[in-house]
C-alpha cells in the first residue's frame, strides 16, 4: 500500500485563500461600517464606508445588497464582540475600567441597534427577535462585569444588571435628538455614581 499523500491542488489552496480574503475583507468592512454607523449615524453614505474601509463601493454591495443587510451585519458584529468579553481572559485593567469599556462599545453598539427599525422597516418581528437576542446575550456578560468590579470593591454590589442596561439605554437616547448631546459624558458620570468612595487612612491612637 503506497503512503504518499496526494498534496492539496492548486486550485483547492486558490478557493481557501478566496474564502479567507472574502472573510478578512468582510470584517473590515464591518468594523469600518460600525465606526461611520457611530460617526454620522446609519444612513451615512456607502461611499462613506468604503473610504474607512479601504474597500471599492462595488465590494460593499456584493457583500451586502442592501442598507437593512449591512445595518443588521453590524448590529450581529458588534453583539458578537460584546458577547465575547465574557470568554477573554482577565484584563490588565482594574475592574472598574474594564466595565467603563465595555459600556462605552455598548453605547455605540445602541447606536446601530436604535437605527434597526428604519433599517428593517416593516419586519417588527425580525426587529423585536434581534432586540430579544441582544438582551438574551449581553445581560449575563454586564452581570458578571458588574460583580466583578463590586468583588474588588471597586464599585457599588446593589446594582442590577438589567436596571444598568436600561439606563444606560436611556442615556443614549439623546444622541438622536440633540446634536451637541455627550452620551459618554453622561454615561461617565453614571459609572462615577456606582464607584466606592476610597477607604479612609488608618488612623494610630494618641499613644501619649
Amino acid at each position: 500500500m503506497s503512503t504518499d499523500e496526494t498534496p492539496p491542488s492548486r486550485a483547492g489552496r486558490a478557493r481557501r485563500d478566496k474564502r479567507a480574503d472574502v472573510r478578512r475583507n468582510e470584517q473590515k468592512l464591518l468594523d469600518a461600517a460600525a465606526a461611520v454607523f457611530v460617526r454620522s449615524g446609519i444612513d451615512a453614505p456607502v461611499r462613506e464606508i468604503a473610504a474607512e474601509s479601504g474597500l471599492g463601493m462595488g465590494t460593499i454591495y456584493r457583500h451586502f445588497p442592501t442598507r437593512a443587510d449591512l445595518v443588521v451585519a453590524v448590529f450581529r458584529h458588534q453583539l458578537d464582540a460584546l458577547a465575547a468579553v465574557a470568554d477573554l481572559p482577565p484584563a490588565a485593567d482594574t475592574p472598574d475600567e474594564v466595565l467603563r469599556l465595555w459600556v462605552h462599545r455598548f453605547a455605540d453598539f445602541l447606536v446601530t441597534k436604535h437605527g434597526l427599525a428604519e433599517a428593517l422597516h416593516s419586519d417588527q418581528a425580525g426587529f423585536e427577535a434581534l432586540h430579544a437576542e441582544f438582551v438574551e446575550r449581553l445581560l449575563p456578560v454586564l452581570d458578571q462585569l458588574l460583580k466583578a468590579s463590586a468583588a474588588a470593591g471597586r464599585t457599588r454590589a446593589d446594582v442590577r444588571a438589567y436596571d444598568f442596561m436600561l439606563a444606560i439605554g436611556n442615556l443614549c437616547i439623546g444622541v438622536e435628538t440633540f446634536p451637541d448631546y455627550q452620551a459618554r459624558r453622561m454615561i461617565d458620570l453614571l459609572l462615577a455614581g456606582l464607584l466606592q468612595p476610597a477607604p479612609e487612612p488608618a488612623t494610630g491612637g494618641d499613644l501619649t
